[in-house]
């Protein structure tokens, strides 16, 4: 069981394997290398004494992601980024009958229960990507208080874009200066629910949105955690509060 003074997280995602060849001209070089950029967030919060962060890379969420309520209430908050939904939904043997349980809707249940979710943006969360990550009409989307759109949700913006803060007072941004957020490289394109905050917001899209889900609460982060998308924002100097007063607020602590 958790420790009820310890904050514990569940990070799911924020990993990738690599393939690729170095072509020099008759000469073909295969090379492979993996990227976690889990690390950004883990190195970030580790200054926190009451806060204890497990991560689980994409690759092993298929056969280790919890598969009971049990096993998942271990944690305060959960965050899923960059991590789409077939790695949550399918099993590794796919041809198993049945494969085991409904672990979107196990995640669904977890918040209604009183847990809390964090959805990040990147190309592989909400709908992503080619609409790949693919969480429009899951029991995800069911309790984040945001509609994902059914097409690639992605928004580029090359030249940063500032998002305009409009609850300033949120616990979420407790002293935080309102000015002083960093450009962001993209996000995924949100609508609010009916009921749902939104604390921030790029244009008419929302940045951040929470709300209650039955006896917990998520939070709908449209940009990323991480570089691309969070270059700036993984080097300001706010990172780990924003994250750790978040953190919190979800939790109910």
């Amino acid at each position: 069981m958790k420790n009820q003074e310890t904050l514990k997280v569940l990070l799911v995602g924020e990993t990738w394997i690599v393939s690729k060849f170095h072509i020099k001209g008759f000469d073909v070089v295969p090379l492979g290398g993996y990227e976690d950029f889990s690390i950004y967030f883990r190195e970030a919060l580790q200054k926190y004494a009451d806060l204890e962060v497990d991560h689980l890379p994409n690759h092993l969420a298929l056969s280790m992601f919890p598969q009971t309520l049990e096993e998942l209430k271990k944690y305060d908050v959960l965050i899923l980024s960059d991590v789409g939904r077939n790695t949550l939904t399918l099993y590794p043997d796919v041809f198993r009958v049945p494969m085991g349980k409904d672990k979107l809707t196990l995640i669904r249940d977890f918040v209604a229960k009183g847990g809390a979710l964090v959805m990040c943006g990147g190309w592989m969360s909400f709908q992503g990507f080619r609409a790949m990550a693919n969480y429009h009409g899951s029991p995800v989307e069911e309790a984040l208080p945001v509609h994902i759109q059914t097409t690639d949700d992605r928004v580029e913006t090359t030249e940063g874009v500032k998002p305009e803060i409009l609850l300033p007072e949120h616990p979420a941004l407790k002293g935080i200066p309102l000015r002083e957020w960093p450009l962001f490289l993209g996000y995924n394109k949100l609508k609010a629910k009916v009921g749902a905050e939104t604390i921030a917001k790029f244009g008419e899209d929302v940045f951040i949105a929470v709300w209650e889900y039955e006896k917990g609460r998520s939070m709908a982060f449209s940009s990323d955690m991480a570089p691309h998308w969070g270059t700036a924002f993984v080097n300001w100097q706010y990172y780990a509060q924003f994250w750790y007063q978040s953190l919190k607020w979800l939790a109910k602590r």
